[in-house]
């Protein structure tokens, strides 16, 4: 895996938006208070944040998608582990449960989100959500 300054393993995560929705995920165990999510996971050694967000999607999704661009980067505020995210863009398939570690998908609109993610959003993923599930 990817390790940055902090000697811990990255995480990336994928920020995919189809016909004003975006892509999020909901593990079989939360983990703490999360249950919904984006596609993500851990970055595999010799991999960038970008392919592992690609990965990760159509590994748990099934959905092919292509990186777009790294929307920003930070530690996590409770675990303390690094996060890229990163906007992708689905190229074929159709979102399924594709891992055992997943029981749903949703494509979640712009005024649902709060209902999934009562915490909120990292500052630069709300701002590129704002931008592009309003059009």
């Amino acid at each position: 895996m990817t390790e940055t300054t902090t000697g811990k393993p990255g995480i990336s995560v994928a920020i995919t938006v189809q016909d004003g929705k975006v892509l999020m995920v909901r593990r079989r165990i939360g983990e703490g208070e999360l249950m919904w999510q984006f596609p993500a996971g851990g970055i595999e050694e010799g991999e960038g944040a970008a392919e592992a967000a690609v990965r990760e999607t159509f590994e748990v999704t099934g959905l092919a998608v292509q990186a777009i661009r790294l929307l920003g980067e930070r530690l996590h505020p409770k675990t303390g582990l690094p996060l890229s995210y990163t906007a992708c863009e689905v190229v074929k398939g159709d979102a399924r449960v594709a891992d055992d570690e997943v029981d749903a998908i949703e494509w979640v609109t712009h005024g649902a989100l709060a209902e999934y993610v009562p915490s909120g959003l990292f500052g630069p993923v709300q701002e590129y959500l704002d931008e592009v599930l309003s059009r």
